[in-house]
């Protein structure tokens, strides 16, 4: 962490782009060490075509939970008890795939939400 006084901002030409304070000081802070090799590291390897391949997986995955939990309004069960949230996951999958294999676009909105019944 690198702290600089009003006196010492004042001449930077680069003033107006930092942020003001109660004191009108500057804290400067960067990553310690160990982690910013880690970041290095991390990133290095994202570029080969390995990472890329495993990725394109994940990034499948993602568009299918994303359909799953905006497409279909699956943020909330309409359901309580793990149970029965478990047959709603099951048969809105069903309906997912089977919209997918018949081709028409998913619906646009979730439907609207209700109460809870007894069942």
């Amino acid at each position: 962490m690198a702290r600089f006084t009003k006196s010492q901002c004042r001449p930077c030409p680069a003033r107006a782009q930092c942020t003001s304070t109660a004191d009108s000081a500057r804290t400067v802070g960067s990553a310690p060490r160990e982690l910013r090799d880690l970041q290095l590291r991390v990133r290095a390897e994202q570029q080969t075509p390995e990472w890329e391949a495993r990725y394109a997986v994940r990034s499948g995955v993602e568009g299918t939970v994303n359909e799953f939990a905006h497409g279909h309004g699956m943020r909330r069960c309409r359901y309580r008890g793990q149970s029965k949230a478990h047959v709603q996951h099951v048969l809105t999958a069903i309906a997912i795939n089977i919209e997918r294999l018949s081709g028409l676009p998913p619906t646009e909105k979730a439907p609207p939400s209700r109460r809870p019944t007894a069942f």
